[in-house]
């Protein structure tokens, strides 16, 4: 099982991260998260996937930042259309589509999706479009039957792997964990400790 970390901006954080090997490294270039990145970003290890995500960013501002900062995946965050998303996957990135869910979500509305982005990412809706700390309702997923693999986020936490194991024991395309405020000493800053043992129990799932 994949580990995505979201939410990085210290650069000691970011280099005491890379030891942990995560496959994906999220940074987020949307100016009204307290996670926003507005610096310079190291360069990390060819295995890290280092991912930007966006909220109804315009396709210049995404083309020049998956430029300055060598993004390998975007993570679009907003009311991205299909036809947008395929512009985005030009840009010779993986691209990470992501839908707020609450208690019930219609996965029909996901087919214009199919062929203009690589994975789906299913996270809480709440009154911000991430980051809102709480996870939603799971059950929710027996509903999902499409192919596509797709990345879990939402207040995911080191108290849930068993939850998580139940997840990956089912025929669910699973792709990825995405991880971000729960294991935060302050927003934007990683307890490494915390995320060390979770990563090592995921990795044996």
């Amino acid at each position: 099982m994949k580990l995505k970390v979201c939410g990085m901006r210290d650069p000691e954080n970011i280099s005491a991260l890379v030891s942990l090997q995560p496959d994906y490294m999220g940074f987020i270039f949307w100016s009204s998260s307290s996670r926003y990145v507005d610096r310079e970003t190291p360069k990390l290890p060819e295995s890290i996937k280092k991912t930007g995500v966006f909220v109804n960013a315009s396709l210049d501002y995404i083309q020049s930042t998956i430029e300055d900062h060598e993004l390998k995946a975007v993570q679009l965050h907003g009311e991205e259309s299909p036809a947008y998303c395929s512009i985005v996957s030009e840009f010779d990135v993986e691209v990470i589509k992501a839908f707020s869910i609450q208690k019930q979500f219609d996965f029909n509305s996901l087919h214009p999706y199919e062929n203009s982005c690589d994975y789906y990412l299913f996270d809480t809706k709440g009154p911000l479009p991430g980051g809102n700390g709480y996870t939603f309702d799971w059950t929710v997923l027996k509903e999902y039957t499409e192919r596509k693999p797709f990345f879990l986020s939402g207040g995911i936490g080191p108290d849930q792997l068993d939850e998580i194991c139940g997840l990956i024991n089912t025929k669910l395309p699973l792709h990825a964990i995405d991880v971000n405020s729960k294991f935060e000493r302050s927003p934007g800053l990683k307890n490494i400790e915390l995320l060390e043992p979770f990563k090592n129990q995921l990795d044996e799932l």
